[in-house]
């Protein structure tokens, strides 16, 4: 029966005629009782208003003639076509306003709340002044349902006018209903105060600890709508006493097992605001375990609804990492899993990979490196890489790994395994290149940017420990005009570290490479870094050795890690469209709130993510104004030297950075000063540079470009700005109300 009804329906969203359907809308006569043939003609309209056909305006004065009609069905199309209509026609919309009036009388409540609904969703200047005495009266209507839609309509109300909305006293009435019997009606009140705050300026939002208790008593007899609300609502308590965190915490905990995924999230999110303000580690180990279980059922549910509990959980144990620290097994990836539910799963597994689980880990990895899904596959080559680089007592097994994928001679294996053998030297020195003999054995299968530039960068940093690195740079030299910019960069500083650890044989190289990137190239990173290095070998080997060769800051495998400021606000934000996207909530939605964490003397400052600006191994880099770019205030006298001869002030050259100086206090000072500099390096090269240039074999007549370095990639630098934390008013309203104006 339900597929011939389909069928029927379908027919509908056929494109009629105005003049056929008003026909159809204003037949039948005293012989359609039931009104048949005006539902099918309403049906028709409606589909056709679906289709944008907008010639149905036309039919405004025909629908409201309709209005009258003691038919529930017909009442909805007919509201739905007023809706949809009225901001086209408002002249017309306006004459359906007594009709409504006089179906907010009706004995039925749905029929009552039906015709609420439809008038605050009409966003005309005199529905919305109607409508204000209407949703007064009906805050006190005696059925529940009626209450309800009147509580939604006061938000809708402030949406449409704010102004009328504060100077009306429908925002206290809205308070009021806060202390109805029905916990239906609460969490819609809640609701709409929540939307009304989110949207306001000029009002405040305050919970104390007795409205919050009576919120979680009433949970249990909600709908898993009205939890969500209530939970929500949640989110502006600001405990005062960690005991109260604490029991308020372990009250709404049974609402984790819930079968309502956005219940489920809703609740963690809230009892993660908790944990902040909870003295006792004990408490908050506990809440911990509490969370995992949740996050592990919702895996069982379908794609969607797994991603988005894996990408909160990528966000909660950066927050808090004892949550699913003994779950790793249930984020192996299945045959049937999305990709997108596989990626984000392998970022788990290596965030909750230790030295315990390592071997198991591997052996998963081992088995996902041999799928078919190619960006899958690359994927786990690289997690290989980065645990090696994560946990050092496993580095050994991981690198053997990574050789036995070598061996399969599958290219884009191949090239995979190079990026991140190059990151695994950087981070152990002098232990593992046993293994670049291996590597030079595929050097045909690299075809790609990032994997050329990795072995490049392998061969000039171990120039003196392979014996043919001068032909196999050669080799790569060939196609250097036609080699994306990456590559070529890592050509040049790989050529010059052949030339400083080998000079005999780089030095025909470099003469060739530093006319190329000066003469021959349009890219000013290029250009500019192949002057920085002809006039640092022009000026002193051992300085240029010293610093072309000299010790390369720590890399490290948690370089994805959210800033803390970020981390902060994003645990406020479990369960939203933002951790989809791991982005602060303002850059997802532009008019949201931002939300910090209020300030309470029961706020744990020590636990946040924000205790410290910066993580440790940044604080432990000790770069030179050569190595971070702009900051030359305590140059080694070397530094000052070359700085002068090459007139580059403080740009980022040999690590590879892109240099973001401050400004300088004093620009016509530092303007005086870059210009003598490169007068200085001018006449250098005029004098007794040209000597040592033309034992390189270099001649150039060109004059020097000042410019920033080149980006090679090699390591990660997080900034951590400082930004206004948003605190929300305290104090409570001494007559209990949420919303105070």
């Amino acid at each position: 029966m339900s597929s011939s009804q389909g069928g029927g329906d379908s027919k509908l969203f056929a494109r009629g005629k105005v003049a056929e359907l008003r026909l159809e809308l204003n037949g039948g006569g005293k012989k359609d009782k039931n009104f048949t043939q005006k539902k099918i003609a309403l049906k028709k309209i409606v589909a056709n208003m679906t289709m944008s056909n907008n010639e149905m305006v036309s039919l405004f004065p025909d629908i409201i003639a309709c209005m009258h009609i003691q038919s529930l069905e017909i009442k909805k199309m007919c509201f739905l076509f007023l809706v949809n209509y009225s901001r086209m026609r408002p002249e017309i919309a306006v004459k359906a306003i007594p009709y409504l009036q006089h179906d907010m009388e009706d004995p039925n409540p749905l029929v009552r709340a039906l015709a609420l609904r439809t008038m605050s969703y009409v966003h005309v200047k005199e529905f919305v002044e109607a409508t204000v005495p209407l949703v007064k009266r009906l805050l006190r209507d005696s059925d529940p349902y009626v209450r309800k839609t009147a509580a939604f309509c006061v938000a809708k109300l402030y949406d449409h006018d704010k102004y009328m909305v504060e100077q009306s006293d429908l925002i206290d009435r809205l308070n009021q209903l806060l202390r109805d019997d029905n916990p239906t009606v609460v969490a819609s009140a809640l609701a709409g105060l929540m939307d009304i705050w989110e949207r306001s300026d000029s009002i405040k939002l305050t919970i104390d600890y007795s409205n919050a208790s009576k919120m979680v008593a009433i949970l249990p007899d909600c709908s898993e709508w009205g939890q969500t609300y209530i939970l929500e609502a949640l989110m502006s308590y600001v405990p005062q006493e960690s005991g109260e965190a604490t029991l308020l915490a372990e009250r709404i905990a049974p609402r984790l097992s819930h079968s309502n995924s956005s219940v489920v999230l809703t609740c963690i999110r809230v009892i993660l605001y908790l944990m902040n303000y909870i003295a006792d580690e004990k408490q908050v180990s506990a809440l911990c375990r509490k969370l995992s279980p949740p996050l592990v059922t919702l895996l069982a549910k379908g794609p969607e609804v797994q991603y988005l509990a894996l990408r909160n959980a990528l966000l909660i144990l950066q927050r808090r990492p004892d949550v699913l620290r003994n779950d790793i097994r249930v984020f192996f990836c299945k045959y049937n899993d999305p990709i997108y539910v596989k990626v984000t799963k392998l970022e788990l597994i290596f965030m909750l990979a230790n030295e315990k689980n390592i071997d198991e880990v591997l052996t998963e990895l081992r088995e996902y490196a041999t799928e078919v899904d190619v960006h899958f596959v690359r994927k786990a080559v690289r997690a290989i890489g980065k645990l090696a680089i994560k946990i050092e007592p496993a580095a050994r097994r991981c690198i053997n790994l990574l050789l036995e994928l070598v061996a399969t001679k599958v290219p884009y294996i191949v090239q995979e395994a190079t990026v991140v053998i190059r990151n695994i030297f950087r981070k152990y020195p002098n232990q593992y290149e046993s293994i670049i003999g291996t590597l030079c054995e595929h050097l045909d299968s690299l075809d790609e940017p990032e994997a050329k530039a990795a072995m490049v960068w392998v061969i000039g940093q171990y120039a003196a420990r392979i014996e043919n690195s001068d032909v196999l740079l050669e080799d790569f030299l060939y196609s250097f005009a036609e080699e994306p910019v990456e590559v070529q960069l890592a050509l040049l500083t790989a050529t010059v570290k052949l030339f400083i650890q080998r000079p005999t044989k780089g030095q025909d190289l470099v003469p060739k490479v530093l006319k190329w990137a000066t003469e021959e190239t349009d890219n000013p990173d290029l250009r500019d870094r192949a002057y920085m290095y002809w006039r640092l070998l022009s000026t002193d080997m051992n300085a240029a050795k010293q610093m072309v060769m000299g010790e390369k800051p720590p890399i490290t495998a948690e370089s994805e890690k959210l800033d803390p400021m970020t981390l902060e606000e994003m645990c406020l934000n479990v369960g939203t469209l933002a951790t989809i996207y791991l982005k602060p909530v303002q850059t997802v939605f532009r008019s949201a709130r931002p939300r910090r964490l209020p300030d309470s003397p029961a706020l744990q400052k020590h636990t946040l993510p924000t205790a410290s600006n910066l993580p440790a191994f940044e604080t432990q880099k000790s770069l030179s104004a050569f190595g971070m770019g702009g900051q030359a205030t305590a140059l080694r006298p070397v530094d000052t030297q070359l700085a002068a001869a090459a007139g580059i002030g403080g740009m980022a050259g040999m690590a590879g950075v892109n240099a973001s100086p401050s400004p300088s206090p004093h620009p016509s000072a530092s303007d005086d000063n870059m210009a003598s500099a490169v007068s200085d390096a001018d006449a250098y090269f005029a004098g007794i540079g040209s000597q040592q240039m033309a034992a390189m074999g270099i001649h150039d007549d060109t004059p020097f470009s000042g410019g920033g370095g080149g980006a090679e990639a090699s390591y990660v630098v997080n900034q951590y700005a400082p930004q206004q934390v948003f605190q929300p008013a305290q104090g409570v309203g001494s007559n209990g109300d949420l919303l105070i104006l």
